[in-house]
């Protein structure tokens, strides 16, 4: 086996399941990289990122030294030139966190980057291979209402409008895994494994 490290994205709209997918795959040794966790963890740690920030949105950005997501997301899915300037910001400093990541982790069997904008960035294709989790627009609606008490219905529907749709990932992915609720994703993710790592 070579020495480099395998990394593997695990992408799909929000509310998909990406997150159990890497849970399952951490069962087996993978170790994960939660993109978008280690954005906010930025976004409230890294002075430069923070002073950025502000400067885009003002200082009502951050409430009580945190970051105000709500205000934050608000802001930025309603007009899509903040959106980007925002993930213009953001990505870099991802960029290099994830290096920084890769390289204390690079003993691992499996790396994984977890991110729901790895297609829209083009990040993917810095990755050996990318799998894309996908579930029906209605389940996916669904279990984020249930799991962000913070966030509507008309919420969900307009981050899901920001993302692409499945039918312009799919050809993008090297492996689907279909979380419906009517496969079991232990199955595909022990199927799907020891063809990541040969």
């Amino acid at each position: 086996m070579s020495s480099a490290p395998i990394i593997v994205g695990v992408t799909g709209g929000i509310g998909s399941g990406k997150s159990i997918v890497c849970k399952v795959f951490e069962t087996l040794g993978a170790v994960t990289y939660y993109a978008d966790d280690r954005a906010k963890w930025l976004m409230n740690n890294d002075p430069k990122l923070i002073g950025e920030v502000k400067k885009l949105f003002g200082d009502e950005a951050y409430k009580n030294g945190s970051i105000d997501r709500k205000f934050i997301a608000d802001k930025a899915f309603q007009d899509q030139s903040v959106l980007d300037q925002l993930n213009a910001l953001v990505h870099p400093a991802v960029g290099n966190d994830l290096s920084q990541w890769i390289d204390e982790n690079k003993h691992a069997p499996l790396l994984l980057k977890e991110a729901a904008l790895l297609f829209e960035t083009g990040s993917y294709k810095k990755l050996n291979k990318t799998i894309l989790v996908t579930a029906p627009e209605e389940i996916r609606i669904q279990r984020v209402v249930q799991r962000d008490p913070h966030r509507s219905q008309t919420d969900v529907e307009a981050i899901i409008d920001k993302q692409l749709k499945d039918e312009e990932k799919i050809p993008l992915a090297d492996f689907i895994i279909e979380n419906d609720g009517g496969q079991s994703v232990i199955k595909q993710v022990m199927e799907l494994y020891p063809l990541l790592i040969t």
